[in-house]
Protein backbone atom coordinates (compact mmCIF):
# COMPACT_ATOMS: atom_id res chain seq x y z
CA UNK A 1 0.00 0.00 0.00
CA UNK A 2 1.06 3.57 -0.70
CA UNK A 3 -0.49 6.57 1.03
CA UNK A 4 -0.20 9.91 -0.73
CA UNK A 5 1.79 12.29 1.46
CA UNK A 6 1.37 15.98 0.72
CA UNK A 7 4.12 17.00 3.14
CA UNK A 8 6.61 14.37 2.00
CA UNK A 9 9.43 16.90 1.49
CA UNK A 10 10.68 18.25 4.79
CA UNK A 11 7.23 17.93 6.37
CA UNK A 12 6.17 21.05 4.45
CA UNK A 13 3.23 21.36 2.06
CA UNK A 14 4.90 24.31 0.32
CA UNK A 15 8.19 22.48 -0.26
CA UNK A 16 6.37 19.36 -1.42
CA UNK A 17 4.36 21.39 -3.93
CA UNK A 18 7.52 23.20 -5.07
CA UNK A 19 9.20 19.88 -5.84
CA UNK A 20 6.08 18.85 -7.79
CA UNK A 21 6.77 21.77 -10.14
CA UNK A 22 10.05 20.21 -11.30
CA UNK A 23 8.56 18.02 -14.09
CA UNK A 24 6.33 20.90 -15.27
CA UNK A 25 9.19 23.40 -15.36
CA UNK A 26 11.35 20.83 -17.12
CA UNK A 27 8.66 20.30 -19.75
CA UNK A 28 8.43 24.05 -20.43
CA UNK A 29 12.21 24.25 -20.62
CA UNK A 30 12.41 21.25 -22.95
CA UNK A 31 9.79 22.59 -25.35
CA UNK A 32 9.86 26.37 -25.14
CA UNK A 33 13.58 26.95 -24.56
CA UNK A 34 15.47 23.83 -25.64
CA UNK A 35 12.93 23.20 -28.45
CA UNK A 36 13.07 19.45 -28.19
CA UNK A 37 10.85 17.37 -30.43
CA UNK A 38 7.53 16.61 -28.76
CA UNK A 39 8.11 12.90 -28.20
CA UNK A 40 11.58 13.52 -26.72
CA UNK A 41 10.24 16.24 -24.40
CA UNK A 42 7.32 13.99 -23.40
CA UNK A 43 9.42 10.91 -22.69
CA UNK A 44 12.08 12.79 -20.72
CA UNK A 45 9.39 14.66 -18.73
CA UNK A 46 7.86 11.30 -17.85
CA UNK A 47 11.28 10.11 -16.66
CA UNK A 48 11.72 13.23 -14.50
CA UNK A 49 8.22 12.74 -13.04
CA UNK A 50 8.99 9.11 -12.18
CA UNK A 51 12.19 10.14 -10.39
CA UNK A 52 10.37 12.87 -8.42
CA UNK A 53 7.55 10.46 -7.51
CA UNK A 54 9.96 7.80 -6.24
CA UNK A 55 12.65 9.95 -4.61
CA UNK A 56 10.67 12.91 -3.23
CA UNK A 57 7.17 11.45 -2.75
CA UNK A 58 8.42 8.00 -1.65
CA UNK A 59 6.18 6.19 -4.12
CA UNK A 60 7.33 2.60 -4.77
CA UNK A 61 9.03 2.44 -8.17
CA UNK A 62 6.84 -0.41 -9.41
CA UNK A 63 3.70 1.56 -8.57
CA UNK A 64 4.99 4.65 -10.33
CA UNK A 65 5.81 2.68 -13.48
CA UNK A 66 2.40 0.93 -13.51
CA UNK A 67 0.69 4.28 -13.09
CA UNK A 68 2.60 5.49 -16.14
CA UNK A 69 1.37 2.47 -18.14
CA UNK A 70 -2.22 3.31 -17.18
CA UNK A 71 -1.78 6.84 -18.53
CA UNK A 72 0.04 5.72 -21.66
CA UNK A 73 -2.75 3.31 -22.59
CA UNK A 74 -5.34 6.05 -22.00
CA UNK A 75 -3.25 8.28 -24.26
CA UNK A 76 -3.62 5.73 -27.06
CA UNK A 77 -7.29 4.88 -26.41
CA UNK A 78 -9.36 7.03 -26.49
CA UNK A 79 -7.21 10.12 -27.18
CA UNK A 80 -4.80 8.82 -29.81
CA UNK A 81 -7.60 6.87 -31.50
CA UNK A 82 -9.55 10.10 -32.01
CA UNK A 83 -6.55 11.77 -33.63
CA UNK A 84 -5.86 8.86 -35.96
CA UNK A 85 -9.44 8.60 -37.19
CA UNK A 86 -9.95 12.39 -37.45
CA UNK A 87 -6.85 12.91 -39.56
CA UNK A 88 -7.73 9.80 -41.62
CA UNK A 89 -11.19 11.16 -42.43
CA UNK A 90 -9.70 14.48 -43.49
CA UNK A 91 -7.08 12.75 -45.66
CA UNK A 92 -9.83 10.78 -47.44
CA UNK A 93 -11.45 14.04 -48.58
CA UNK A 94 -8.09 15.36 -49.79
CA UNK A 95 -7.14 12.17 -51.64
CA UNK A 96 -10.48 11.98 -53.47
CA UNK A 97 -10.46 15.67 -54.43
CA UNK A 98 -13.53 16.40 -52.32
CA UNK A 99 -11.67 18.92 -50.20
CA UNK A 100 -11.25 21.15 -53.26
CA UNK A 101 -15.03 21.40 -53.37
CA UNK A 102 -15.20 21.99 -49.61
CA UNK A 103 -12.69 24.82 -50.06
CA UNK A 104 -14.83 26.26 -52.85
CA UNK A 105 -17.98 26.11 -50.73
CA UNK A 106 -16.32 27.99 -47.86
CA UNK A 107 -14.88 30.55 -50.27
CA UNK A 108 -18.34 31.01 -51.78
CA UNK A 109 -19.50 32.22 -48.36
CA UNK A 110 -16.40 34.32 -47.81
CA UNK A 111 -12.85 34.51 -49.14
CA UNK A 112 -11.85 36.51 -46.08
CA UNK A 113 -9.48 34.55 -43.85
CA UNK A 114 -10.78 36.29 -40.73
CA UNK A 115 -14.34 35.15 -41.33
CA UNK A 116 -13.22 31.64 -42.26
CA UNK A 117 -11.64 31.35 -38.81
CA UNK A 118 -14.93 32.35 -37.18
CA UNK A 119 -16.89 29.79 -39.22
CA UNK A 120 -14.47 26.87 -38.97
CA UNK A 121 -12.36 27.24 -35.81
CA UNK A 122 -14.87 29.02 -33.56
CA UNK A 123 -18.36 27.80 -34.55
CA UNK A 124 -17.73 24.40 -36.16
CA UNK A 125 -14.95 23.62 -33.68
CA UNK A 126 -17.31 24.44 -30.79
CA UNK A 127 -19.89 22.03 -32.20
CA UNK A 128 -17.33 19.23 -32.28
CA UNK A 129 -16.26 20.13 -28.73
CA UNK A 130 -19.84 19.95 -27.52
CA UNK A 131 -20.48 16.64 -29.27
CA UNK A 132 -17.20 14.77 -28.83
CA UNK A 133 -14.57 16.71 -26.90
CA UNK A 134 -11.08 15.29 -26.35
CA UNK A 135 -8.90 16.14 -29.37
CA UNK A 136 -11.46 15.95 -32.17
CA UNK A 137 -12.39 19.68 -32.33
CA UNK A 138 -8.84 20.97 -32.59
CA UNK A 139 -7.68 18.19 -34.91
CA UNK A 140 -10.51 18.60 -37.42
CA UNK A 141 -10.80 22.40 -37.30
CA UNK A 142 -7.03 22.87 -37.67
CA UNK A 143 -6.87 20.39 -40.56
CA UNK A 144 -9.73 22.18 -42.32
CA UNK A 145 -7.98 25.53 -41.97
CA UNK A 146 -4.77 24.11 -43.43
CA UNK A 147 -6.79 22.71 -46.32
CA UNK A 148 -8.21 26.19 -46.92
CA UNK A 149 -4.68 27.55 -47.23
CA UNK A 150 -3.73 28.63 -43.70
CA UNK A 151 -0.17 28.33 -42.46
CA UNK A 152 -0.08 25.12 -40.34
CA UNK A 153 1.26 26.83 -37.20
CA UNK A 154 -1.29 29.63 -37.48
CA UNK A 155 -4.09 27.13 -38.11
CA UNK A 156 -3.18 25.03 -35.08
CA UNK A 157 -2.73 28.05 -32.82
CA UNK A 158 -6.01 29.70 -33.83
CA UNK A 159 -7.90 26.41 -33.44
CA UNK A 160 -6.54 26.01 -29.90
CA UNK A 161 -7.37 29.58 -28.87
CA UNK A 162 -10.86 29.42 -30.43
CA UNK A 163 -11.53 26.14 -28.62
CA UNK A 164 -11.43 27.78 -25.17
CA UNK A 165 -15.03 29.03 -25.16
CA UNK A 166 -16.83 25.65 -25.35
CA UNK A 167 -14.52 23.43 -23.26
CA UNK A 168 -16.41 23.68 -19.94
CA UNK A 169 -19.56 22.18 -21.53
CA UNK A 170 -17.71 19.81 -23.86
CA UNK A 171 -18.61 16.20 -24.66
CA UNK A 172 -22.33 16.62 -23.85
CA UNK A 173 -21.61 18.35 -20.53
CA UNK A 174 -19.39 15.65 -19.03
CA UNK A 175 -17.01 18.11 -17.26
CA UNK A 176 -19.93 19.59 -15.29
CA UNK A 177 -21.71 16.29 -14.70
CA UNK A 178 -18.44 14.77 -13.51
CA UNK A 179 -17.88 17.63 -11.05
CA UNK A 180 -21.35 17.18 -9.59
CA UNK A 181 -20.56 13.75 -8.12
CA UNK A 182 -17.67 14.44 -5.72
CA UNK A 183 -19.00 17.88 -4.74
CA UNK A 184 -22.61 16.73 -4.11
CA UNK A 185 -23.91 19.87 -5.82
CA UNK A 186 -26.50 19.55 -8.61
CA UNK A 187 -25.08 19.70 -12.13
CA UNK A 188 -27.82 22.15 -13.08
CA UNK A 189 -26.74 24.60 -10.37
CA UNK A 190 -23.08 24.35 -11.40
CA UNK A 191 -24.17 24.90 -14.99
CA UNK A 192 -25.99 28.10 -14.01
CA UNK A 193 -22.88 29.39 -12.24
CA UNK A 194 -20.68 28.70 -15.27
CA UNK A 195 -23.31 30.47 -17.40
CA UNK A 196 -22.56 33.63 -15.41
CA UNK A 197 -18.87 33.46 -16.42
CA UNK A 198 -18.18 31.62 -19.65
CA UNK A 199 -20.36 33.64 -22.07
CA UNK A 200 -18.14 36.65 -21.30
CA UNK A 201 -15.26 34.68 -22.78
CA UNK A 202 -17.45 33.49 -25.67
CA UNK A 203 -18.07 37.11 -26.72
CA UNK A 204 -14.39 37.99 -26.35
CA UNK A 205 -12.80 35.00 -28.15
CA UNK A 206 -13.91 35.93 -31.71
CA UNK A 207 -12.42 39.40 -31.21
CA UNK A 208 -9.23 37.91 -29.84
CA UNK A 209 -8.57 35.28 -32.51
CA UNK A 210 -9.01 37.89 -35.27
CA UNK A 211 -6.78 40.33 -33.39
CA UNK A 212 -3.89 37.86 -33.03
CA UNK A 213 -4.08 36.83 -36.69
CA UNK A 214 -4.64 40.24 -38.31
CA UNK A 215 -4.16 43.06 -35.80
CA UNK A 216 -6.54 45.62 -34.31
CA UNK A 217 -7.26 47.62 -37.48
CA UNK A 218 -8.12 44.53 -39.53
CA UNK A 219 -10.20 43.24 -36.63
CA UNK A 220 -12.33 46.39 -36.61
CA UNK A 221 -13.01 45.98 -40.34
CA UNK A 222 -15.08 42.86 -39.58
CA UNK A 223 -16.58 44.10 -36.30
CA UNK A 224 -20.21 43.43 -37.39
CA UNK A 225 -19.42 39.80 -38.25
CA UNK A 226 -17.50 39.31 -34.98
CA UNK A 227 -20.46 40.65 -33.00
CA UNK A 228 -22.89 38.35 -34.82
CA UNK A 229 -20.65 35.34 -34.23
CA UNK A 230 -19.75 36.04 -30.60
CA UNK A 231 -23.06 37.41 -29.32
CA UNK A 232 -25.20 34.71 -30.94
CA UNK A 233 -22.91 32.07 -29.41
CA UNK A 234 -22.73 33.69 -25.96
CA UNK A 235 -26.47 34.39 -25.61
CA UNK A 236 -27.42 30.89 -26.72
CA UNK A 237 -24.80 29.33 -24.47
CA UNK A 238 -26.09 31.33 -21.50
CA UNK A 239 -29.76 30.47 -22.11
CA UNK A 240 -29.06 26.76 -22.68
CA UNK A 241 -26.72 26.46 -19.69
CA UNK A 242 -29.05 28.35 -17.36
CA UNK A 243 -32.35 26.78 -18.33
CA UNK A 244 -31.50 23.40 -19.90
CA UNK A 245 -28.45 22.21 -17.97
CA UNK A 246 -24.89 21.32 -19.00
CA UNK A 247 -25.55 18.84 -21.83
CA UNK A 248 -26.51 21.08 -24.76
CA UNK A 249 -25.05 24.62 -24.43
CA UNK A 250 -22.21 24.01 -26.89
CA UNK A 251 -24.36 22.15 -29.42
CA UNK A 252 -27.03 24.86 -29.55
CA UNK A 253 -24.63 27.81 -29.30
CA UNK A 254 -22.34 26.59 -32.08
CA UNK A 255 -25.19 25.83 -34.49
CA UNK A 256 -26.87 29.18 -33.87
CA UNK A 257 -23.54 31.00 -34.28
CA UNK A 258 -22.66 29.12 -37.48
CA UNK A 259 -26.04 29.69 -39.11
CA UNK A 260 -26.29 33.31 -37.95
CA UNK A 261 -22.87 34.22 -39.36
CA UNK A 262 -23.43 32.35 -42.66
CA UNK A 263 -26.77 34.11 -43.19
CA UNK A 264 -25.32 37.48 -42.17
CA UNK A 265 -22.54 37.12 -44.73
CA UNK A 266 -25.15 36.76 -47.48
CA UNK A 267 -26.11 40.39 -46.84
CA UNK A 268 -22.89 41.95 -45.56
CA UNK A 269 -19.33 41.85 -46.88
CA UNK A 270 -16.19 43.47 -45.46
CA UNK A 271 -14.81 46.41 -47.40
CA UNK A 272 -11.53 44.58 -47.93
CA UNK A 273 -10.93 40.86 -48.25
CA UNK A 274 -8.12 39.89 -45.89
CA UNK A 275 -5.58 37.29 -46.94
CA UNK A 276 -2.18 36.52 -45.50
CA UNK A 277 0.83 38.41 -46.83
CA UNK A 278 2.26 35.18 -48.20
CA UNK A 279 -0.71 34.71 -50.49
CA UNK A 280 -0.62 36.05 -54.04
CA UNK A 281 -3.87 38.01 -53.82
CA UNK A 282 -3.64 39.72 -50.48
CA UNK A 283 -6.27 42.19 -49.30
CA UNK A 284 -8.18 42.54 -52.58
CA UNK A 285 -11.42 44.48 -52.47
CA UNK A 286 -14.73 42.67 -52.27
CA UNK A 287 -15.78 44.15 -55.62
CA UNK A 288 -12.73 42.76 -57.46
CA UNK A 289 -13.04 39.62 -59.61
CA UNK A 290 -13.36 36.43 -57.62
CA UNK A 291 -10.35 34.19 -57.10
CA UNK A 292 -9.70 31.55 -59.74
CA UNK A 293 -10.82 28.77 -57.45
CA UNK A 294 -14.32 30.27 -57.50
CA UNK A 295 -14.48 30.42 -61.26
CA UNK A 296 -15.32 26.73 -61.04
CA UNK A 297 -18.98 26.05 -60.43
CA UNK A 298 -20.18 23.10 -58.42
CA UNK A 299 -23.76 22.01 -58.01
CA UNK A 300 -25.47 21.79 -54.66
CA UNK A 301 -25.32 18.00 -54.91
CA UNK A 302 -21.56 18.08 -55.47
CA UNK A 303 -21.04 20.38 -52.49
CA UNK A 304 -23.26 18.20 -50.31
CA UNK A 305 -21.32 15.10 -51.38
CA UNK A 306 -17.99 16.77 -50.58
CA UNK A 307 -19.18 17.80 -47.11
CA UNK A 308 -20.85 14.42 -46.50
CA UNK A 309 -17.91 12.89 -44.55
CA UNK A 310 -18.14 15.72 -42.02
CA UNK A 311 -21.95 15.65 -42.02
CA UNK A 312 -21.78 11.92 -41.34
CA UNK A 313 -19.14 12.59 -38.68
CA UNK A 314 -21.42 15.13 -37.01
CA UNK A 315 -24.33 12.68 -37.02
CA UNK A 316 -22.26 9.78 -35.67
CA UNK A 317 -20.66 11.82 -32.90
CA UNK A 318 -24.08 13.19 -31.93
CA UNK A 319 -25.48 9.65 -31.77
CA UNK A 320 -22.50 8.51 -29.68
CA UNK A 321 -23.29 11.35 -27.25
CA UNK A 322 -26.96 10.44 -26.61
CA UNK A 323 -26.97 9.32 -22.93
CA UNK A 324 -28.88 6.04 -23.43
CA UNK A 325 -26.77 5.05 -26.44
CA UNK A 326 -23.61 6.16 -24.67
CA UNK A 327 -24.28 3.77 -21.79
CA UNK A 328 -25.14 0.94 -24.18
CA UNK A 329 -21.90 1.40 -26.12
CA UNK A 330 -19.93 0.61 -22.96
CA UNK A 331 -22.20 -2.23 -21.84
CA UNK A 332 -23.86 -0.32 -18.98
CA UNK A 333 -27.41 0.05 -20.33
CA UNK A 334 -30.09 -1.12 -17.86
CA UNK A 335 -33.26 -0.26 -19.80
CA UNK A 336 -35.70 -2.41 -21.75
CA UNK A 337 -35.35 -1.08 -25.31
CA UNK A 338 -34.55 -4.20 -27.41
CA UNK A 339 -32.28 -2.36 -29.88
CA UNK A 340 -30.30 -0.76 -27.09
CA UNK A 341 -30.12 -4.10 -25.27
CA UNK A 342 -28.58 -5.67 -28.38
CA UNK A 343 -26.15 -2.76 -28.68
CA UNK A 344 -25.39 -3.11 -24.99
CA UNK A 345 -24.40 -6.76 -25.48
CA UNK A 346 -21.94 -5.75 -28.21
CA UNK A 347 -20.67 -2.84 -26.14
CA UNK A 348 -20.16 -5.13 -23.16
CA UNK A 349 -18.15 -7.56 -25.29
CA UNK A 350 -15.93 -4.71 -26.54
CA UNK A 351 -15.37 -2.98 -23.19
CA UNK A 352 -12.51 -4.07 -20.97
CA UNK A 353 -11.51 -2.65 -17.60
CA UNK A 354 -8.84 -4.86 -16.03
CA UNK A 355 -7.28 -3.57 -12.85
CA UNK A 356 -3.80 -2.09 -13.15
CA UNK A 357 -1.35 -4.47 -11.43
CA UNK A 358 0.27 -3.21 -8.23
CA UNK A 359 -1.83 -0.03 -7.93
CA UNK A 360 -5.54 -0.91 -8.26
CA UNK A 361 -6.95 -0.13 -4.82
CA UNK A 362 -3.42 0.01 -3.39
CA UNK A 363 -2.98 3.80 -3.38
CA UNK A 364 -4.67 5.74 -0.57
CA UNK A 365 -5.58 9.39 -1.07
CA UNK A 366 -5.46 12.16 1.52
CA UNK A 367 -8.65 10.84 3.14
CA UNK A 368 -7.08 7.34 3.33
CA UNK A 369 -9.53 6.01 0.77
CA UNK A 370 -8.29 3.52 -1.86
CA UNK A 371 -8.12 4.78 -5.45
CA UNK A 372 -9.35 2.45 -8.17
CA UNK A 373 -6.98 2.08 -11.13
CA UNK A 374 -8.11 0.30 -14.29
CA UNK A 375 -7.16 0.16 -17.94
CA UNK A 376 -10.42 1.59 -19.26
CA UNK A 377 -10.61 0.18 -22.79
CA UNK A 378 -13.95 1.22 -24.30
CA UNK A 379 -13.47 0.14 -27.90
CA UNK A 380 -17.00 0.59 -29.21
CA UNK A 381 -17.80 3.54 -26.95
CA UNK A 382 -14.73 5.57 -27.95
CA UNK A 383 -15.43 8.68 -30.01
CA UNK A 384 -12.67 7.57 -32.37
CA UNK A 385 -14.74 4.51 -33.27
CA UNK A 386 -17.63 6.79 -34.24
CA UNK A 387 -15.23 8.68 -36.51
CA UNK A 388 -13.92 5.43 -38.03
CA UNK A 389 -17.48 4.32 -38.80
CA UNK A 390 -17.99 7.74 -40.41
CA UNK A 391 -14.95 7.04 -42.57
CA UNK A 392 -16.33 3.64 -43.58
CA UNK A 393 -19.70 5.12 -44.57
CA UNK A 394 -17.95 8.00 -46.33
CA UNK A 395 -16.00 5.50 -48.44
CA UNK A 396 -19.20 4.65 -50.32
CA UNK A 397 -20.34 8.28 -50.61
CA UNK A 398 -17.14 9.83 -51.96
CA UNK A 399 -16.23 6.82 -54.08
CA UNK A 400 -12.80 5.57 -53.01
CA UNK A 401 -11.73 1.96 -53.46
CA UNK A 402 -11.10 -0.27 -50.46
CA UNK A 403 -7.46 -0.52 -51.56
CA UNK A 404 -6.92 3.25 -51.53
CA UNK A 405 -8.98 3.53 -48.35
CA UNK A 406 -6.65 1.04 -46.65
CA UNK A 407 -3.52 2.66 -48.08
CA UNK A 408 -4.66 6.04 -46.75
CA UNK A 409 -5.27 4.55 -43.31
CA UNK A 410 -1.77 3.03 -43.34
CA UNK A 411 -0.27 6.38 -44.35
CA UNK A 412 -2.12 8.05 -41.49
CA UNK A 413 -0.80 5.55 -38.95
CA UNK A 414 2.76 6.04 -40.21
CA UNK A 415 2.52 9.83 -40.10
CA UNK A 416 1.09 9.85 -36.57
CA UNK A 417 3.49 7.38 -34.95
CA UNK A 418 5.56 10.05 -33.17
CA UNK A 419 2.56 12.25 -32.23
CA UNK A 420 0.86 9.24 -30.61
CA UNK A 421 4.09 8.50 -28.71
CA UNK A 422 4.09 12.13 -27.55
CA UNK A 423 0.49 11.93 -26.37
CA UNK A 424 1.05 8.60 -24.60
CA UNK A 425 4.08 9.93 -22.75
CA UNK A 426 2.49 13.19 -21.57
CA UNK A 427 -0.67 11.40 -20.39
CA UNK A 428 1.57 8.90 -18.59
CA UNK A 429 3.26 11.87 -16.87
CA UNK A 430 -0.18 13.20 -15.86
CA UNK A 431 -1.13 9.88 -14.26
CA UNK A 432 2.14 9.65 -12.35
CA UNK A 433 1.65 13.22 -11.11
CA UNK A 434 -1.88 12.32 -9.97
CA UNK A 435 -1.20 8.99 -8.32
CA UNK A 436 1.91 10.17 -6.48
CA UNK A 437 0.06 13.18 -5.02
CA UNK A 438 1.98 15.90 -6.89
CA UNK A 439 -1.08 17.52 -8.42
CA UNK A 440 -3.04 17.54 -5.16
CA UNK A 441 -0.08 19.05 -3.29
CA UNK A 442 0.05 21.93 -5.77
CA UNK A 443 -3.72 22.38 -5.56
CA UNK A 444 -3.71 22.42 -1.77
CA UNK A 445 -0.96 25.04 -1.81
CA UNK A 446 -2.98 27.33 -4.06
CA UNK A 447 -5.98 26.76 -1.80
CA UNK A 448 -3.95 28.14 1.12
CA UNK A 449 -3.76 31.60 -0.44
CA UNK A 450 -6.50 32.88 1.88
CA UNK A 451 -9.89 34.56 1.77
CA UNK A 452 -8.68 37.60 -0.18
CA UNK A 453 -6.45 35.93 -2.75
CA UNK A 454 -8.10 32.53 -3.22
CA UNK A 455 -10.98 33.81 -5.41
CA UNK A 456 -8.38 35.20 -7.80
CA UNK A 457 -6.35 31.97 -7.80
CA UNK A 458 -9.38 29.69 -7.99
CA UNK A 459 -9.36 29.54 -11.84
CA UNK A 460 -5.64 28.76 -11.71
CA UNK A 461 -6.45 25.42 -10.07
CA UNK A 462 -8.57 24.39 -13.06
CA UNK A 463 -5.94 25.82 -15.42
CA UNK A 464 -3.21 23.78 -13.71
CA UNK A 465 -5.38 20.66 -13.69
CA UNK A 466 -6.10 20.82 -17.42
CA UNK A 467 -2.49 21.65 -18.26
CA UNK A 468 -1.39 18.44 -16.54
CA UNK A 469 -4.26 16.10 -17.37
CA UNK A 470 -5.35 17.56 -20.73
CA UNK A 471 -9.01 17.28 -19.70
CA UNK A 472 -11.44 19.71 -18.07
CA UNK A 473 -13.36 16.69 -16.81
CA UNK A 474 -10.25 15.33 -15.08
CA UNK A 475 -9.40 18.75 -13.63
CA UNK A 476 -12.94 19.12 -12.27
CA UNK A 477 -12.84 15.65 -10.70
CA UNK A 478 -9.39 16.35 -9.30
CA UNK A 479 -9.97 19.79 -7.79
CA UNK A 480 -13.77 20.16 -7.60
CA UNK A 481 -14.15 19.08 -3.99
CA UNK A 482 -10.99 20.95 -2.97
CA UNK A 483 -12.51 24.10 -4.49
CA UNK A 484 -15.80 23.55 -2.65
CA UNK A 485 -14.20 22.84 0.74
CA UNK A 486 -11.80 25.79 0.50
CA UNK A 487 -14.53 28.17 -0.68
CA UNK A 488 -16.83 27.16 2.18
CA UNK A 489 -14.05 27.65 4.74
CA UNK A 490 -13.40 31.24 3.58
CA UNK A 491 -17.11 32.08 3.14
CA UNK A 492 -16.88 32.15 -0.66
CA UNK A 493 -19.79 30.91 -2.76
CA UNK A 494 -18.81 27.29 -3.59
CA UNK A 495 -20.66 27.47 -6.92
CA UNK A 496 -18.42 30.37 -7.91
CA UNK A 497 -15.32 28.33 -7.10
CA UNK A 498 -16.56 25.38 -9.15
CA UNK A 499 -17.42 27.65 -12.08
CA UNK A 500 -13.95 29.20 -11.85
CA UNK A 501 -12.36 25.74 -11.92
CA UNK A 502 -14.27 24.78 -15.08
CA UNK A 503 -13.70 28.12 -16.82
CA UNK A 504 -10.03 28.29 -15.89
CA UNK A 505 -9.62 24.74 -17.13
CA UNK A 506 -11.01 25.73 -20.49
CA UNK A 507 -8.23 28.24 -21.11
CA UNK A 508 -5.62 25.77 -19.88
CA UNK A 509 -6.51 23.45 -22.75
CA UNK A 510 -4.53 25.48 -25.29
CA UNK A 511 -1.21 24.80 -23.51
CA UNK A 512 -1.88 21.24 -22.39
CA UNK A 513 0.86 18.98 -23.80
CA UNK A 514 -1.86 16.64 -25.07
CA UNK A 515 -3.62 19.44 -26.95
CA UNK A 516 -0.32 20.71 -28.37
CA UNK A 517 0.57 17.21 -29.63
CA UNK A 518 -2.90 16.70 -31.10
CA UNK A 519 -2.87 20.01 -32.97
CA UNK A 520 0.63 19.46 -34.34
CA UNK A 521 -0.28 15.97 -35.50
CA UNK A 522 -3.37 17.25 -37.32
CA UNK A 523 -1.51 19.88 -39.35
CA UNK A 524 1.72 18.01 -40.03
CA UNK A 525 3.92 19.85 -37.54
CA UNK A 526 5.27 16.78 -35.77
CA UNK A 527 8.47 17.82 -34.00
CA UNK A 528 7.43 21.50 -33.92
CA UNK A 529 5.44 21.31 -30.69
CA UNK A 530 7.73 23.91 -29.10
CA UNK A 531 6.73 26.52 -31.68
CA UNK A 532 3.03 25.94 -31.01
CA UNK A 533 3.49 26.13 -27.23
CA UNK A 534 5.30 29.45 -27.62
CA UNK A 535 2.37 30.66 -29.76
CA UNK A 536 -0.36 29.75 -27.23
CA UNK A 537 1.34 30.23 -23.85
CA UNK A 538 0.96 34.01 -23.56
CA UNK A 539 -2.69 33.86 -24.62
CA UNK A 540 -3.47 31.16 -22.05
CA UNK A 541 -1.82 33.13 -19.24
CA UNK A 542 -3.71 36.29 -20.23
CA UNK A 543 -7.04 34.43 -20.26
CA UNK A 544 -6.57 32.75 -16.88
CA UNK A 545 -5.58 36.08 -15.29
CA UNK A 546 -8.76 37.60 -16.76
CA UNK A 547 -10.82 34.79 -15.22
CA UNK A 548 -9.04 35.36 -11.91
CA UNK A 549 -10.11 39.02 -11.98
CA UNK A 550 -13.68 38.09 -12.97
CA UNK A 551 -13.90 35.54 -10.14
CA UNK A 552 -12.46 38.02 -7.63
CA UNK A 553 -15.04 40.63 -8.66
CA UNK A 554 -17.89 38.10 -8.56
CA UNK A 555 -16.84 37.20 -5.04
CA UNK A 556 -16.88 40.85 -3.92
CA UNK A 557 -18.65 43.70 -5.72
CA UNK A 558 -20.48 41.42 -8.19
CA UNK A 559 -21.49 38.68 -5.75
CA UNK A 560 -25.15 39.04 -6.79
CA UNK A 561 -24.26 37.39 -10.13
CA UNK A 562 -23.81 33.92 -8.59
CA UNK A 563 -26.73 32.87 -6.35
CA UNK A 564 -25.78 30.79 -3.33
CA UNK A 565 -26.65 27.06 -3.63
Amino acid sequence: MFTQNFTAVGGSLGLTALVALIPILYFFWALAIKRMKGHIAGLTTLLVALIVAVVAYKMPAGMAVMSATQGAIYGVLPIGWIIITSVFLYKLTVKTGQFDIIRYSVLSITEDRRLQVLLVAFSFGAFLEGAAGFGAPVAIAAALLVGLGFNPLMAAGLALVANTAPVAFGAIGIPVIGMSGPTALPAGEISKAIARQLPVLAVFVPFYVIFIMAGFKKMMEVLPAILVSGLSFAITQYVAAYYLGPELPDIFASLVSLIALAVFLKFWKPKNIFKFSTEAQAAVTATAPKAAVQEEHYTGAQIFRAWSPFIILTAMISIWGVPAIKTALVGAYAGTNPMLKALNALGHALTFAPGVPLINGKILNGAHQPIAATYNLQILGAAGTAILISAIISKFVIGISWKNWGVTFGETLKELAYPILTIASVVAFAYVANSSGMVTAMGMTLAKTGAILFPFFSPFLGWLGVFITGSDTSANLLFGNLQKVTATSIHMNPLLALAANASGGGVGKMISPQSIAVACAAVGLTGKESDLLRFTLKHSILFVIAFGIITFLQNTVLSFMIPMP
